[in-house]
């Protein structure tokens, strides 16, 4: 059966082309022939266009991940004619068509069409047509079925019962590059905050890392209060632990209605001075969720400790510069919360006399996902070597977390043995195993060679 299609190029150009409905469409992605030709796994001589021109490939080109031809700046001779541009791949020819290339400008630069199989012409814009290479029957089909064990395999991690088979230098220098991949995109918003403020680096920590106080569950009230309360308010009055808590509560609402308790009176009426004085406006008490949170978590005593933080240090990220070692960073968040919240977890409402200091694994998180993102973007952005190092040394300090990505990889008997580790896991798994990315995966790669 065959079925005749007219498609009209923009140049009002007419062209019939037709495909053979019986042949049915390879069951691999496209991706699986950007990674024939890019690790040249399909084979490179005798090579002939389907019109039986001869094809001499002197370079392949760069592999494209943004917009446009799949390879750039390729170096081949068709028949008598040597060309410089761009390769462009599709499972089937007709693919061309149906993603609009004859309408792409941008595409008018493929000098080279390569396809698993050629079912009808492509054309520029011109009504030029675009000489085809076919790769069916060129490469070895049992690396196929390696390809589809791993994207058509169910479990969470795709080639987990590889994973251990892989050699050790091939997963160090793989996690090496994830774990930078993942300091990159965490410190992609730190970017773009500072270049907001000026590149104030001590205005743009304090933001991430009161965001970071909150959790995940209170993130963004926190964050919202420390960009309606600037670092440099607080600073004024580091010397007085009252006034640093009347600033942060007033500002997240809780000092918005009526208190019975000497000390939040007290801080209510510093508060509406301060208010005053700088023009603040609070956010609502009702941003806040206290559901399913353990008290020792509660959004008052994270603010509490958070004014005690302050406190202590009203240029902390200078601090963190100035830190040599982990312990060094710990010992920052050290702090002493004021006497009334030793007895209270929220305003009005006794508790037991508990201390309520911030916990390991909290101060780990920070130094994970607040700290180490700032010392590695401030030593690229700086040039300083020793800042990034100083990220990784930090990073590779502490103990891997503990969450449902890192129990996933438990199951399969991989267990890091830091934070360092975990967190390339972590990447390694939202990034490449669950988009099934294994082409672009080192191990991946490493297991179909």
């Amino acid at each position: 059966m065959q079925i005749v299609l007219t498609v009209h190029s923009d140049l009002q150009n007419r062209f019939t082309f037709t495909i053979n409905t019986i042949a049915m469409r390879p069951n691999f992605k496209e991706e699986f022939l950007h990674y024939l030709w890019r690790m040249k796994k399909c084979s490179l001589t005798d090579l002939h266009t389907t019109q039986g021109e001869i094809i001499n490939i002197y370079d392949t080109g760069t592999y494209n991940t943004d917009g446009g031809p799949d390879f750039t700046n390729a170096r081949l001779k068709i028949g008598d004619t040597e060309w410089a541009g761009n390769i462009e791949m599709h499972l089937q020819s007709h693919d061309w068509q149906l993603h609009g290339h004859h309408r792409d400008k941008a595409y008018d630069s493929v000098v080279l069409h390569i396809v698993y199989e050629e079912n009808a012409p492509a054309f520029r814009t011109t009504g030029k047509a675009i000489p085809c290479l076919e790769l069916k029957g060129r490469f070895d089909e049992k690396l196929t079925q390696k390809y589809l064990q791993l994207i058509d395999n169910e479990e969470i991690i795709p080639c987990a019962k590889h994973f251990l088979d892989v050699s050790t230098l091939t997963k160090t220098m793989w996690l090496e590059r994830l774990i930078v991949e993942r300091l990159e995109r965490k410190s992609g918003d730190i970017r773009t905050q500072l270049e907001a403020q000026g590149s104030d680096w001590e205005e743009v920590f304090y933001q991430f890392l009161a965001a970071n106080f909150g959790a995940k569950i209170n993130k963004q009230p926190f964050r919202q209060v420390a960009r309606s309360l600037p670092q440099k308010i607080l600073a004024k009055h580091g010397d007085s632990l009252m006034q640093l808590e009347a600033l942060l509560f007033g500002q997240a609402g809780f000092l918005e209605e009526n208190l019975s308790d000497d000390y939040p009176c007290e801080l209510q009426k510093e508060y509406r001075f301060l208010q005053k004085k700088y023009d603040l406006k609070p956010i609502p008490k009702e941003r806040w969720k206290f559901l399913r949170l353990r008290p020792a978590n509660f959004p008052t005593i994270r603010l509490a400790q958070f004014a005690a933080l302050t406190f202590r240090s009203n240029r902390l990220f200078s601090n963190i510069l100035d830190a040599q070692t982990v312990d060094d960073v710990k010992e920052l968040f050290d702090v002493q919360m004021s006497d009334y919240w030793q007895t209270h977890y929220t305003f009005d409402k006794d508790s037991k006399n508990i201390k309520k200091s911030l916990g390991k694994n909290t101060v780990h998180l920070f130094i994970i996902n607040t700290i180490v993102p700032f010392l590695f973007l401030y030593g690229k952005i700086r040039d300083e070597e020793a800042a990034i190092k100083k990220a990784l040394q930090f990073i590779d300090s502490i103990p891997a977390e503990n969450n449902h990505i890192i129990r996933d990889w438990a199951r399969f008997d991989i267990r890091p043995d830091s934070a360092y580790e975990s967190q390339a896991l972590i990447q390694l798994k939202n990034e490449y195993c669950d988009k099934k990315k294994c082409l672009q995966c080192a191990i991946g790669h490493a297991i179909l060679k």
